[in-house]
């Protein structure tokens, strides 16, 4: 061979290089970043560019409604909506800073003092040294509290130093992770960022007002709180009505009632994991048109039967269970102004399974020989008027206890996950416990929870024998079909595609879609998808636009009436939009929107990929890399970009970082052995192809890579019948230029041209095949 630099080069890049590593990457990277999930059916709606002040001016402000509702008032105005945000308040905060106590954390301490609402914190602070904060706001009132301190940029942060006030004791509401500064998620990070992070569920109607050209906040709200406004909407003309006068037999022109579908949307827009698509929500508006929702995906957000894992909240596991698909809302439970259930344990599930509910379709059940636990005994006996429950005791017992018996309702189909060490949050999937998932994919059931003492197959023993063939329902097949597709095993195929037919419930149907995006080219699947284009929810349409690379279906979907699969299309399309759309500048608004956020920047930097601009796609994955060090994914993509721009040794150095942080992952160390063998480095491909083989076998598997795999260990014969099948299979350039390339080293020139050739009437732009061939010319003038 020849040894001009860009023959050796090219003969290096021996699956297309930077341009394979794109081609494996981008989908994943895509996949990862579509949670473009939404919820119900709206009506098309863009964002209200107000000005705050235009915005404000409707507001009445919760002290206005005391006079006419002041029950309701009474029950808002001690709840935990309206503690959510505050000024400190020496009645509350006293007790936890005065006397100044100490404490420790991980390999750290802090000390809180101060009295008479002067209060501070020291701890340390972003130059790693200890530094004194004074808190400026309290968030939340029980069973934790934290506290904002004020930082450059108009910015509030969140202490990790927080307050429990059941037991009066200071701990870390991280436990102990030992977060350092410069982390993401340390106090001075982005991720413990109120303007960003906590402000818009702790108030009422905030405007985020980040400007990312000075990387600066002027956030401003309504109301300070959950106030009746962030629930109702501005009322300032509702009130100026009614102080008015009173107009007999005249109608109040300025009431709105909502549907219960919008109440229950905006409850969702806090107590829902999402992306907030505009900061622009009021009450009555449809949470789809300005947030997606996160749910069951290929992530391990969720486990595979619904169940929560992470931080997810209750919406969208409600959405999932039979009660949210019959129609029971959340003020079916919950008494709407205090927050607080109706009524306390079992009688609130017993108002409709004791069978003369709201809901005569629900099953009658009788909690004692349904759950073969024993009921407290203030229970009464169920449907006997000689035995009434006693509510007052009930609503009195102890809360540890009520969370350690297996007789409440909730314990088994509403298990607790605690967060931030002190919050125990009842999951509203209303799952059912099933011991064999547990043994099969480590999915958790209540009775284990419970019985921390006992072993798995001890519980499948207990639920096999009370229950018997009642447990091998559909819901256990649907999270064992889910947990084999996120495997990769395509025998999962069948299963999600009936799941996609034949569930009854929307939310089931949008998973299965987005579990059927690894194997979105097989024919039946993409007809399944595209069909599913035109479903009525818009759940389902969002995941359909974020699988789908059907531009006919995507341009539909990029008119549709819901911005959340609007957006879902438009992100799918982001390299085809014209700027001027409507769809680019609704996308382009979004982006603007989270770019004050690591994951924003990233967004931001895939779509200027997208466009081909690559100076501004690494500048802000360099962005995000500087605000988050520690995400793996965000290194991958940056080295994407890097190795687009030449830059090999930059992004081999980037995806060493993300082996380091993610050591498991067997994709980052295959990328690791792309990135080698690009600039040369050809010692380091075996080993690492063999870690990445050895952490995730589907690497040897897969027709091209099981190529690259036997070309790096020099089986160049060995590697050409598998790149040919890759050639046939795979409708891009790649795996024609890598065969190309693999002839080049064995210095069959004419098969190389041939197959570079093929490469081209597949893309006729793409440009390592035309480097390639210029460097073979280059070769061929200098024998």
């Amino acid at each position: 061979m020849p040894t001009s630099p860009q023959v050796n080069r090219a003969a290096l890049l021996l699956l297309g290089g930077a341009a394979l590593a794109l081609v494996l990457a981008l989908p994943k990277l895509a996949h990862r970043n579509r949670a473009d999930h939404a919820s119900l059916m709206g009506a098309r709606s863009v964002a209200r560019p107000l000005t705050d002040d235009a915005t404000f001016a409707a507001y009445a402000g919760s002290a206005a409604c005391r006079d006419c509702h002041s029950e309701v008032y009474d029950l808002w105005r001690t709840s935990h909506h309206a503690l959510a945000e505050r000024p400190p308040d020496p009645a509350y905060d006293d007790a936890a800073f005065f006397p100044p106590r100490t404490f420790a954390h991980g390999s750290q301490q802090s000390t809180a003092g101060g009295s008479n609402g002067n209060y501070h914190v020291t701890t340390i602070g972003l130059s790693g040294q200890s530094e004194t904060a004074h808190v400026a706001r309290v968030i939340g009132h029980s069973p934790l509290r934290q506290f904002l301190v004020p930082a450059p940029g108009g910015r509030l942060q969140t202490l990790e130093a927080s307050y429990d006030p059941h037991s009066n004791a200071w701990f870390n509401v991280y436990g102990n992770e030992d977060r350092q500064p410069g982390e993401w998620g340390h106090w001075t990070g982005r991720g413990m960022n109120w303007n960003s992070m906590c402000a818009a569920c702790h108030n009422t109607r905030v405007r985020k007002n980040y400007d990312p050209a000075t990387d600066h906040y002027q956030t401003t709200m309504a109301e300070m709180t959950v106030s009746c406004e962030a629930c109702h909407g501005p009322r300032k003309a509702h009130a100026d009505w009614h102080r008015a006068g009173p107009r007999p037999g005249q109608p109040d022109p300025t009431r709105s009632p909502m549907s219960p579908t919008q109440h229950d949307e905006t409850c969702a827009t806090c107590h829902a994991r999402r992306m907030d698509l505009t900061g622009e929500f009021v009450p009555g508006d449809h949470f789809a048109d300005h947030h997606r929702l996160s749910i069951v995906d290929g992530s391990d957000a969720y486990y595979p039967d619904g169940q929560v894992r992470e931080e997810n909240y209750e919406y969208a596991a409600f959405l999932g269970s039979r009660m949210g698909n019959a129609g029971i809302r959340c003020a079916d439970c919950h008494q709407v102004h205090s927050a607080k259930l109706l009524l306390p344990g079992n009688l609130v599930c017993m108002r409709c399974h004791a069978g003369n509910g709201a809901y005569p379709t629900a099953p009658v059940i009788d909690p004692a020989a349904h759950s073969f636990h024993k009921i407290d005994p203030l229970y009464g006996k169920v449907g006997s008027a000689d035995a009434a429950p006693d509510i007052a005791a009930l609503a009195a017992r102890d809360r540890n206890a009520v969370w350690a018996s297996g007789g409440e309702c909730v314990n088994c189909h509403m298990p607790q996950t605690t967060y931030m060490q002190r919050h125990r949050r009842h999951d509203h999937g209303q799952t059912i416990p099933d011991p064999l998932l547990t043994k099969q994919y480590g999915i958790p059931n209540a009775c284990n929870r419970c019985h921390l003492d006992q072993p798995v197959d001890w519980a499948l023993t207990w639920t096999e024998k009370w229950y018997g063939d009642k447990m091998n329902r559909p819901s256990r097949q649907r999270a064992q079909t889910i947990a084999a597709a996120r495997a990769g095993d395509a025998r999962a195929v069948d299963g999600l595609l009936a799941l996609l037919r034949d569930d009854p419930n929307p939310y089931w149907q949008a998973v299965a879609v987005g579990m059927l995006y690894p194997w979105a080219a097989e024919p039946r699947v993409a007809s399944a998808l595209t069909a599913a284009a035109t479903h009525a929810h818009p759940l389902v349409r969002a995941n359909v636009a974020a699988a789908l690379t059907a531009a006919p279906v995507l341009q539909r979907l990029l008119d549709d009436p819901v911005r959340a699969v609007r957006y879902a299309a438009a992100w799918s399309m982001r390299g085809e939009l014209d700027p001027e759309s409507n769809a680019a500048q609704e996308l382009r608004t979004v982006l603007d929107f989270v770019a004050d956020q690591p994951v924003g920047q990233m967004q931001n930097g895939a779509a200027a990929f997208s466009r081909g601009d690559l100076p501004q796609a690494a500048a802000h994955n360099r962005t995000a890399v500087d605000w988050d060090p520690n995400s793996a994914p965000i290194r991958h993509d940056y080295a994407i970009v890097l190795s687009m721009q030449g830059q090999g040794m930059e992004a081999a150095q980037q995806l060493e970082a993300a082996c380091r942080l993610e050591p498991q992952n067997g994709e980052f160390r295959y990328k690791l052995a792309l990135a080698w063998h690009e600039i040369g480095r050809t010692n380091l491909v075996l080993a690492n192809l063999q870690e990445a083989v050895r952490l995730d076998p589907a690497h040897g598997r897969e027709p091209e890579r099981h190529a690259f795999f036997l070309a790096a260990g020099g089986k160049l014969n060995e590697s050409i019948p598998a790149l040919q099948r890759a050639a046939d299979a795979l409708p891009g350039p790649d795996a024609c230029y890598a065969l190309a390339t693999v002839y080049a080293r064995q210095n069959n020139i004419p098969a190389a041209r041939a197959a570079a050739a093929r490469a081209l009437e597949r893309e006729a732009n793409h440009v390592d095949t035309l480097q390639f061939l210029q460097a073979l010319d280059a070769a061929s003038r200098t024998k």
